[in-house]
Parts: structure tokens; sequence; C-alpha cells
């Protein structure tokens, strides 16, 4: 009799430790459940922060070549109307007093009519010289853009020390992008000019195996680039750099001077 008891009661203990075994055993699956359910959660939140993050970024990039689209046209309607107030200011003034120094040459002012039409034959020149460049530099295509930069250096001189630097390796690139390096170059020593107190320009150009880095540098003011007004000149330096593929970084530093470096792909 007391055999029996005793298998009733172990049959008893390992029922109810069956059943302690399965309840801890559902309770760690439900907390597995809702461990997981919570890590997909998250990762699901932070998939959508990602793609919200992009997307936004995607959108700002977006309104940010419209924005240089927008400025580069603005900036085309610009140069053709002081394009057009030379021609009629300068070089139609000239073909003017050319006209009335030609109705009225006669032996007496032979001499001196003479040296003034000379003078305003060589202004034209001059003129017609200048409003060609700016439309597109011919030479550059002839010359190349190491030979065109040390023009530009000379015709600088007198007004700003310009130190230029170019890596014996660099190869000549195709006639776009040379053009879109040169008017980059070209802006900002004339912004350096216009707005800076800098005296020393310098023109780095180095051939790396992916890229060609541009680096230009001056001893001006410079100025904080995120709070400054994004003006023309600022605007046609990153369109410029943007259309051949480039990424560019300024480096100012307030009271020190400005530097911008760009790289463009090989």
């Amino acid at each position: 009799m007391l055999f029996i008891l005793q298998f009733i009661y172990q049959n008893i203990f390992d029922i109810k430790e069956v059943r302690l075994n399965i309840v801890l055993l559902f309770i760690v699956v439900i907390v597995l459940i809702v461990i997981i359910s919570f890590i997909l959660l998250a990762y699901r939140n932070f998939i959508k922060r990602i793609i919200q993050e992009k997307d936004a970024q995607y959108q700002a990039e977006i309104e940010h070549q419209k924005e240089l689209t927008s400025e580069n046209i603005k900036g085309q309607e610009d140069e053709r109307k002081r394009i057009a107030i030379t021609v009629h200011d300068d070089i139609g003034n000239r073909l003017n007093i050319l006209s009335l120094w030609l109705n009225n040459l006669n032996a007496e002012n032979q001499g001196s009519s003479k040296k003034i039409i000379t003078s305003q034959i060589t202004e034209l020149i001059d003129s017609t010289r200048n409003i060609s460049h700016s439309l597109y530099p011919v030479n550059l295509e002839k010359l190349g853009l190491a030979l065109y930069l040390q023009e530009l250096v000379t015709n600088l001189s007198y007004r700003i020390n310009v130190s230029l630097y170019i890596d014996s390796s660099y190869e000549r690139k195709d006639i776009f992008t040379e053009v879109q390096i040169y008017r980059v170059i070209q802006e900002f020593t004339s912004n350096v000019i216009k707005h800076s107190t800098a005296s020393e320009v310098s023109i780095y150009i180095k051939k790396n195996p992916k890229h060609t880095t541009v680096i230009l540098t001056d001893n001006g003011q410079s100025f904080d680039y995120e709070t400054a007004n994004k003006g023309m000149g600022l605007k046609n330096i990153e369109s410029r750099i943007s259309s051949v593929k480039g990424f560019h970084k300024w480096k100012n530093k307030i009271g020190k001077g400005s530097r911008i470096i760009f790289n463009i792909p090989n």
C-alpha cells in the first residue's frame, strides 16, 4: 500500500514538474517573441528613417541642382546683357567716333586724324578680343589649359600676385572640361580681386590616379561659407564643377584667406 502511495506521489510530482517546465517554456517563448518583435519594429523604424533621410537628401540635391541651373541661366543672361552694353556703349561709340573723323578727314588735319583713328582701331580690336574671350576662350583649345593659365597669370600680374603650379604629369582633358576648370579659376581670381583684400592667389593642379585635384587659395579676409550670401560668383563656381561631375570643398579661415579644393574624375 505504501509503495502505491509513493508511486502516485511521484507521478503527481513529475506531472507538476512537467507543467512547470511547460509554463517556463511558454514564458520563454513569449519573451522571445516580444524581443524579436521589438527588434523587428526597431529595425523597420531604422530602415524607414534611413529611407526618409535619403529621400530628403535626394530632394535637397534636386533643389540644389535646380537652383544651380536657374542661376546658370541667369548668369548667361547677365553675361549677354553685359556684352550687349559693351557692344553698344564701347564699340558702338568708337565706331561713331571713327565715322566722324573719317568724314572730316582732310589734308590739313591728316596727321592728327591718323593718330586718333589708329588709336580708336587699336582699342576696337582690344574690345572685340575681350568680348570674344569672355564668350569662349578660343586659344585654350589651341594652347591647352597649362599654357592658357600662364597667360591668365600674366594678365593678372599688374593687379595681384598669382603663383601657378601645374603637376608635370597633368594630361590634357577634353575641351569642355578644361574650359570649366579655367572658368572656375577665372571666377575665383575675379572674386578675390573684387571682394577681397588679398595680395596673393595660388593655383595648384595635380593629377592623381582617379582624379585631378585643383586647389585655389588666397590670403584675403575670407568668408563664412555657411552664412555667406551665395552670389553669382560662388554659384557659377559650383555649377561649373558640377557640370564635369566634380566635387568640391571650401576650407576658409576668417582673416587668413579662402581655399577651395575640387576634384574632377580623370
